[in-house]
């Protein structure tokens, strides 16, 4: 009999855990390895803003080393609410604002300020970490397998058969883990069929809500546009709540400054679950983004050289992956829209290697990292099926002059498997 509790003990194991573990265990043996798993940057490579940083030691060196207010300084909430308004349109007041170490301890709050046991939760696969945090709610799973011709976002129509009785509805553009994003027609179809369903419960049925993950609407390239319910459709203002924040648009993930916007009441329901919790964004860091997000020409000064510096190291790969297509090698790629993730397919799946047949996609997984040292994250670790084979490629470490030198490997590896059958 377990001596833990039901959660610990059926917590599902973390395939980029394990990943990781492998590829520590080959660097620590001398290897090379292109590691690509990770959603987080090389502050060698992608340093957050100078200005940031000075305004971070610059609030130590003033002591602000004490407790930050529950929801989080008043004039960083007020500075969200500015920064908010000027790149979407949408007006929160400061009281429809929580600040947070980040967008986990917001997601968490969320899912247990609106989720009960057996509640229905709606979400795509694949995407991060959704079916954990349902599973550690005790929610029932509304599981949709989101498909290549939709960009592996989910549709209207996916979403439409599990929305009666549903209690939360999780969407995240631009999206973990395929840097694809919801169009502007897809999206309102989707606030309509929650505004509908609101409307047919009635005033004393519990609603649906909306958990809307942004954290990478900063982070479009060329032609993509990131679109939000609440300007698409006003009337979605009372049931959605924003999951936002510097992580990744100012390659600030260690820094750990996130915010929600949200309706009031929930607002204030997250903020007192976070109070158990303790898990406030740092009072110096809080001071500094308030100061820094404000600042409008430093702010896209900074995005336009970082973008760019993304942008060329994702259309980098995806050229050379459509090129091993070309050459006829089982591989493909979706064309880079956002975020720092490029998704892209390689189907070894059957082929032999050595002695050994590819059985199983985590088989190709494997192989990849030792025959190619290609080190990336097979999408059946963010809920999609055990036998898909695309797979989350992230840029955020990718040292550009290494990106010939690491299709040429990935090349000999394909190439490998390819002669051998």
């Amino acid at each position: 009999m377990s001596q833990l509790s039901q959660l610990a003990e059926t917590l599902i194991g973390s395939e980029i855990v394990r990943l990781g573990n492998e590829i520590a265990v080959r660097v620590n043996r001398g290897e090379k390895i292109y590691n690509y798993t990770i959603g987080d940057f090389d502050p060698q490579i992608f340093p957050i803003p100078q200005e940031l940083e000075d305004g971070i030691v610059d609030a130590y060196r003033h002591k602000y080393t004490n407790y930050p207010p529950g929801d989080g300084v008043l004039a960083l909430r007020q500075a969200v609410s500015s920064f908010i308004k000027e790149r979407e349109g949408i007006e929160y007041a400061a009281n429809e604002v929580l600040i947070a170490s980040g967008g986990r301890p917001l997601i968490y709050s969320l899912f247990r300020t609106i989720v009960n046991p057996g509640d229905k939760v709606i979400y795509a696969v694949p995407s991060w970490n959704n079916n954990h945090y349902t599973h550690m709610n005790g929610g029932e799973h509304c599981m949709i397998e989101a498909k290549l011709e939709n960009d592996f976002m989910p549709t209207a129509a996916d979403i439409a058969p599990h929305i009666k009785g549903a209690s939360l509805l999780c969407l995240c553009t631009p999206q973990n883990p395929t840097g694809t994003t919801l169009n502007k027609t897809e999206l309102e179809k989707i606030c309509d069929l929650v505004l509908e369903e609101n409307k047919r419960r009635g005033e004393n049925e519990k609603k649906l809500y909306v958990m809307f993950d942004q954290m990478y609407f900063i982070l479009t390239y060329g032609n993509t546009k990131h679109h939000n319910p609440v300007a698409l459709r006003p009337e979605m203002k009372e049931y959605t709540i924003f999951v936002d924040g510097i992580s990744k648009a100012f390659a600030a993930t260690g820094v750990r400054v996130g915010w929600s916007l949200g309706p009031a009441k929930v607002i204030a329901k997250m903020k007192a679950l976070l109070s158990h919790i303790g898990a406030w964004a740092p009072m110096a860091e809080q001071k500094a983004v308030a100061k820094y997000i404000v600042q409008t020409d430093l702010v896209d000064t900074y995005l336009t050289g970082f973008k760019k510096r993304l942008e060329e190291r994702l259309w980098a790969i995806y050229n050379g992956i459509i090129a091993l297509k070309e050459k006829g090698y089982p591989v493909d790629a979706v064309a880079p829209q956002a975020a720092i993730y490029l998704t892209i397919k390689i189907d070894l799946k059957g082929l032999q290697s050595g002695d050994n047949i590819l059985d199983t996609q985590s088989d190709v997984t494997d192989y990849l990292l030792g025959e190619a040292r290609l080190a990336i994250v097979p999408f059946y670790a963010f809920g999609a099926d055990k036998t898909s084979p695309w797979y989350r490629l992230s840029v955020g470490t990718c040292k550009m002059e290494e990106v010939p030198e690491m299709l040429s490997t990935l090349e000999e590896a394909l190439q490998k498997v390819m002669v051998l059958s």
